[in-house]
């Protein structure tokens, strides 16, 4: 007998439908899958054969045949089991095969029979609704898969229920989607004493999607600046947070059945290795830039990262994507992420803090700087002073501006400039190029002239030139300009002198 159903394969967040077919023909008795199956799919042949022992069932002494269709799209995940599990009872006659025709399904298979989460539920619910099939997954992710506004979900836990839902004996009802708020964090803006300059920084990078760089000894409040930095972005919209749930499913962390609806912040330690930080692996898994899209990676100890790991993330940085390139697999993954990076001036830490600086003070500030290169500096809009607070200021009771009064400010400026988003595939200021950067951002002659004479003593690059248009762009956004003008052009270059000062 031959009977077949449905399960997916991942490229990416693409999703495949894969074709699970199951043939039980005369011969000597075996169990064989084909169609490009790694160890794990392999290996599911022993989770059916004593999952279907606790129901009772036993294997037909007869050649089983699994084919995994397309053939040449290699399979990787547990997630196989259930859909071959079902298909293969389908094929004894245990349920009518055209019942399971209709349905996409996954999930792992307990040796008793239950039903156990996988990855990647949320994008396949999707790709199952958008071939106008049913979904069939564990019970504990019912509640992600229904997301996806799929009419037809069922979430059993275990091969039993399924079974007697589908010969009629249970009903099984469409799970609900979790409610998901956005959460409420205790970090505040409020709690850092000092660093204005620093905090305007962060205000322009949040409304208009800037890379930032921060400069300073160690215990300036680099990293608490950055901490706090999620708390003055503005919120998804609902396609961001569906964008981002789905890599995050893809990669196994969402819990509850709840979607990320708060802008990832990723902190890899510095020692994170170039396929941790892009994405691969066996399974070409998707990486800490992917997983940050949409939110913000924040890279402490900058120039501490490997040289090639920095250099990854200069195409990233450009396209909003990252293309994971394997001898057996080309897989692109989103990736279009905020860079909030922080370093010290020198290896010691405190060049330029009297009474503080080492022996071989400015060489060894110089040689710490070089091992960031000047295109991956190139990259990044705002390179920002921060400088240790003197002690009457932390000592001052004044509570500084909390970042609820900085949100609405940056909320202001991105509805201000979502007018002319409409009609282009950007977000924001930090995404417009060429012809769409000079629609949307014109200049008074006054500004254009500050920022050619500017380009011309700082040596800045066409992509530093233009980057500047575009922090420039952000401010008079604050400002809710129509025009850039001097007074927004000079601010933006006067954050792009960070490092230049230092090195001086």
């Amino acid at each position: 007998m031959l009977s077949y159903t449905h399960s997916v394969a991942f490229a990416g967040i693409d999703v495949l439908k894969i074709g699970i077919e199951v043939q039980i023909t005369g011969g000597l008795p075996s169990f064989t899958i084909v169609g490009l199956a790694d160890k794990a799919i392999a290996e599911s042949r022993e989770r059916v054969r004593a999952a279907l022992h606790a129901l009772g069932l036993s294997l037909p002494a007869a050649h089983i045949t699994v084919n995994l269709a397309p053939a040449d799209v290699v399979k990787e995940g547990t997630h196989y089991d259930l859909p071959i599990a079902v298909a293969l009872m389908g094929a004894m006659g245990i349920i009518h095969p055209e019942d399971i025709q209709g349905f996409m399904m996954m999930g792992e298979l307990g040796l008793d029979g239950s039903i156990r989460p996988v990855s990647g539920i949320l994008p396949a619910s999707i790709a199952a609704n958008r071939y106008e099939m049913g979904f069939i997954c564990p019970a504990e992710q019912g509640a992600e898969a229904s997301w996806s506004g799929n009419p037809v979900i069922y979430a059993p836990d275990s091969l039993l229920t399924l079974l007697n839902h589908l010969k009629g004996f249970q009903v099984l009802n469409t799970p609900e989607a979790s409610k998901t708020e956005r959460a409420t964090s205790c970090l505040d803006m409020k709690d850092i004493k000092g660093h204005t300059i620093a905090k305007r920084a962060l205000e322009i990078a949040a409304a208009g999607g800037h890379n930032v760089l921060m400069i300073g000894p160690p215990g300036s409040g680099k990293s608490m600046l950055a901490a706090r930095m999620p708390s003055i972005m503005p919120p998804m919209t609902k396609e961001e947070i569906l964008e981002v749930s789905q890599i995050h499913s893809i990669a196994g962390l969402l819990h509850d059945g709840r979607l990320v609806t708060d802008r990832p912040f990723r902190s890899p330690h510095h020692s994170a290795s170039t396929p941790a930080m892009v994405g691969g692996g066996l399974k070409a898994r998707p990486g800490e830039i992917s997983l940050a899209h949409r939110g913000i990676l924040f890279l402490d100890e900058f120039p501490e990262f490997t040289r090639s790991t920095l250099e990854s993330l200069r195409q990233p940085l450009e396209t909003g994507f990252v293309s994971v390139a394997r001898a057996n697999a080309h897989t692109t993954y989103p990736a279009r992420f905020q860079l909030i990076a922080a370093m010290n001036p020198c290896k010691c830490g405190y060049l330029g803090v009297p009474g503080h600086e080492c022996s071989r003070a400015p060489r060894c500030g110089e040689d710490y700087r070089a091992k960031i290169s000047g295109p991956m500096l190139d990259r990044i809009d705002l390179q920002i002073e921060v400088p240790l607070v003197p002690p009457w200021e932390l000592g001052s009771q004044a509570p500084g501006e909390s970042s609820a009064d900085i949100r609405k400010r940056v909320e202001r400026a991105v509805e201000f400039a979502r007018d002319r988003f409409k009609a282009l595939k950007i977000t924001n200021n930090a995404q417009a190029e060429g012809q769409v950067l000079e629609r949307i951002a014109p200049m008074s002659a006054r500004a254009k002239a500050l920022l050619v004479d500017a380009a011309q003593k700082l040596m800045l690059s066409g992509r530093g030139y233009h980057r500047m248009i575009r922090v420039a762009r952000t401010i008079a956004d604050l400002d809710r300009a129509d025009m850039i003008d001097t007074i927004h052009m000079a601010e933006a270059l006067s954050f792009r002198q960070g490092l230049r000062q230092a090195k001086d």
